[in-house]
């Protein structure tokens, strides 16, 4: 799942980049250049899907592989689970800052 993880996280930055060119986070202008994005801009429609469904896809990748892990027994491999927990926690503060604060 590790490569699965990579893929996703790289096309989550580009989908991301994509989409901040036409994004604007005025409280006035917000919405309209989600609109924007899905109406004028060529496949835009397509890039926003991807980033939302790949958004839950990585987090689906990330479960199944801390989930391999677990019953694998890597959890006493102290050193490499807690930067593991470390990364988990880090990747869930950057979705809450980059879906809810928005």
């Amino acid at each position: 799942f590790a490569s699965l993880l990579g893929l996703c996280l790289v096309t989550q930055i580009a989908t991301g980049l994509f989409l901040a060119m036409h994004y604007t986070s005025d409280i006035a202008t917000a919405f309209t250049s989600v609109a924007h994005i899905c109406r004028d801009v060529n496949y835009g429609w397509l890039i926003r899907s991807i980033h939302a469904n790949g958004a839950s896809f990585f987090f689906i990748c990330i479960y199944l592989h801390i989930g391999r892990g677990l019953y694998y027994g890597s959890y006493l491999y102290k050193e490499t689970w807690t930067i593991g927990v470390v990364l988990l926690l880090l990747v869930m503060m950057t979705a809450f800052v980059g879906y809810v604060l928005p």
